[in-house]
């Protein structure tokens, strides 16, 4: 079973001029540059909502929003066991996140494909509550939190917790109609 441990390693970046506002004769467009891993990142750490998607045994596409908290260079999010993606990820574990923004103006939406890896170690079950409990605080931690007690399930094991160590991620930015998408290779 891999290891979900720190990945500090730097991504390959590349700007795809053919999607980035570059290829444009406008105004500004000739500052588009990809962004950074680092603003990636940040997005990556305060995004609330991620969309999962998976794929079916029948290859069908599932899609649903999750919480997940980016620790330590992976993507986590959790399920119950008896969920669609649970199944999903038991006959193929290729996924991808997504969040960003719902306006066509400003924003960075980023995407991260890689291999969900089922969590079964119980420091990083206790690394990764801890990272959810500081990132979502009472949603989590109060009695009254819509997630009360999700940290204690990772603990207890009651909910399968899937690490995804970024293969490929993508991020797409918009500026005040100055558009970029960027690649990262892992």
């Amino acid at each position: 079973m891999p290891t979900h441990g720190s990945r500090k390693q730097q991504p390959t970046t590349e700007l795809d001029a053919r999607y980035s506002s570059a290829l444009q004769a406008r105004p500004g467009a000739e500052d588009v540059t990809a962004t950074a891993w680092a603003d990636a990142q940040k997005q990556l750490q305060s995004a609330e909502i991620f969309w999962v998607s998976t794929v079916r045994p029948d290859g069908r596409l599932h899609v649903t929003p999750v919480i997940a908290a980016w620790h330590d260079g992976v993507l986590y999010f959790s399920t119950g066991t008896a969920e669609q993606k649970a199944k999903n990820l038991a006959h193929d574990g290729h996924c991808a996140l997504t969040t960003g923004r719902n306006s066509l103006t400003e924003g960075l939406d980023v995407v991260v494909e890689g291999k969900a890896d089922p969590v079964a170690d119980p420091a990083i079950l206790d690394e990764v509550a801890a990272a959810y409990e500081t990132k979502y605080g009472a949603h989590i931690t109060s009695p009254e939190g819509t997630f009360h007690g999700i940290g204690d399930a990772f603990r207890r094991g009651d909910v399968l917790v899937f690490a995804v160590s970024p293969d490929t991620a993508y991020g797409f930015g918009r500026d005040d109609g100055v558009y970029s998408h960027t690649r990262w290779s892992f």
